[in-house]
Formats: C-alpha cells, structure tokens, sequence
C-alpha cells in the first residue's frame, strides 16, 4: 500500500435534514418518530469518511471498526443536524476521530469512531470470497 496522507487534524461536517424515514420508528431502534441512533451514527460515519476521502492513498478506502456514541438528546422530523468529524489520531492503519452531532447550539450526540485504513480491492475480493 502507498504512503498513507492523511494526518491528524482532518476535519469534514454532513449535514442530514431528518424525514419520517430517519426515525427510531422507521429503523427499527424505537417507536418515537424522532431521529433514531442507528441514523445518527451512520451521518457521524459519513463525517468521518468525509474528513479523509480526498487524502486517501489511490486504491485505498477506510473502515468502520468501533464506535463509541452518546446519543443525547432527541430531534424531530424537519429539524436539520450537523455532525462533525475529526482526525485525532493516526497509528499505522488506525484512524480515530472525534464526533460531534448538532442541532442548532444543542448537542444531540458525541463519540469516537475508529476506520482503518486498507487497500480496497483486496478488501472486496476478501469479503467477497467470505459468504
């Protein structure tokens, strides 16, 4: 694999406008019609790869491996929330960043993500070969 770029500091947001299939009721995590954790951490994945994709290495791609999140306050459909994504860390292939999920001036939700870094090709021929 080439020489890795990405380095500590990287930053990215997404933002999601959360709809009826947003909810915890339409996820399957809840019966409340607001946005449900399994969304919030999927926008806060987003930012993370948001944050590295254009300094990857060619024929390189990151993967989710842990997370860690507090989802800490609900959001009703139309509101719009923002997460945002940091690089802290860079340890060989181990990326681990900070995430933070806002709506307006309320945090809804904070944690950490950790992707490792790998050569994609040889990851989809892996997985593709696993089933």
């Amino acid at each position: 694999m080439p020489e890795q770029t990405v380095t500590p500091g990287l930053k990215a947001r997404v933002e999601l406008t959360v709809t009826d299939a947003d909810t915890a009721q339409a996820v399957g995590s809840g019966d409340v019609p607001v946005l449900g954790t399994p969304r919030v951490l999927a926008l806060a994945e987003a930012a993370t790869v948001a944050a590295t994709a254009r300094h990857l290495p060619p024929g390189s791609t990151t993967v989710g491996v842990r997370v860690e999140l507090e989802h800490r306050a609900p959001t009703p459909v139309g509101r719009t929330v923002a997460a945002e994504a940091r690089l802290d860390e860079v340890d060989g292939r181990r990326l681990l960043f900070t995430v933070t999920v806002t709506d307006g001036a309320e945090t809804v939700a904070q944690g950490r993500v950790e992707r490792v870094l790998l050569d994609r090709q040889r990851f989809v021929e892996r997985a593709s070969g696993a089933s």
